[in-house]
């Protein structure tokens, strides 16, 4: 579809007002590649468009239903208070529902455990207050109020919150602190990927190295922003992908990536609260 601009405007509102699609989803076309201006390609919702620009767009596919249904499985709960729950969520279990998805999600689980949980992220992801990847393991926060919802995002955005991780690493590092700091953009030639792509958002994460071993290095990675697969994309970049990695070049799986550590104030006791986890019997045996 061909779009000429009339009026100065945002890119991401300029396609909403002139097709029959969310602007959440028009923004999911934009960070995919799948917009272009004046023959470019614009991965920016916020792209400022000036009179007589072109702008070419995908129209986004339509979805399938998402799986809502409650499933009767175990929950590990590590923290639970009125406000909220964190999870020490297992391998090979998605946060939420997705069309693609066959098997039951996080979500799924909670909805059958609990009668209240937050609507602030969307009809889809009730509760879940940030994600952790398929086959990363560890703790998660789950919002019961949409208060609590958005005070824990306001933690995190602000970096209240505490989120680190743990990763073996291929590779012995020659450093043993350092920051990555590098924007991350959908992959444009593969949406299951992401990459770094100076249009993309802004990522930091800290790391320190805790343990080397031949060929390989543990290291602890401190979340500064939360962009999809950030720690996976920040550690392929500097050439040291996660080990088990397959999609980001670290070979077959298990994904040795575990979400270790969590500190946060509690939306109503206004309490701090500092949750580590241990790690899962596959992410140790590689040691052994």
């Amino acid at each position: 579809m061909k779009l000429v601009t009339f009026d100065p405007s945002r890119l991401d509102v300029f396609l909403a007002a002139n097709m029959e699609a969310s602007r959440s989803r028009l923004v999911e076309v934009i960070d995919t590649g799948g917009v272009k201006v004046d023959g470019r390609v614009v991965r920016k919702a916020s792209f400022r468009l000036e009179p007589g620009m072109t702008v070419e767009v995908e129209p986004p596919k339509d979805r399938e239903p998402h799986n809502l249904e409650p499933v009767d499985l175990p929950l590990d709960i590590r923290y639970e208070s009125e406000a909220m729950i964190v999870v020490n969520k297992a391998r090979a279990i998605a946060t939420h529902p997705a069309p693609s998805l066959k098997e039951p999600s996080l979500v799924n689980v909670l909805l059958h455990h609990f009668e209240t949980l937050s609507t602030t992220g969307g009809p889809v992801r009730p509760g879940i207050v940030h994600r952790l990847d398929k086959d990363t393991t560890g703790l998660i926060m789950v919002a019961k109020t949409d208060y609590a919802h958005e005070h824990l995002s306001r933690q995190i955005q602000t970096r209240t919150a505490e989120r680190r991780y743990l990763a073996w690493v291929k590779g012995v590092l020659d450093r043993d602190e350092f920051v990555v700091d590098a924007p991350i953009a959908r992959d444009s030639k593969n949406r299951l990927r992401m990459t770094v792509h100076k249009d993309g958002k802004p990522a930091r994460t800290q790391f320190s190295v805790v343990t080397k071993l031949a060929g390989m290095t543990l290291l602890e990675a401190k979340l500064e922003t939360g962009r999809t697969h950030q720690v996976r994309v920040h550690l392929k970049a500097i050439g040291h992908p996660v080990i088990g990695d397959s999609v980001y070049g670290g070979g077959p799986g298990p994904l040795q990536l575990h979400a270790y550590k969590l500190r946060f104030i509690d939306p109503l006791s206004e309490e701090v609260v500092a949750l580590d986890c241990e790690s899962p019997s596959d992410f140790e045996a590689i040691v052994r």
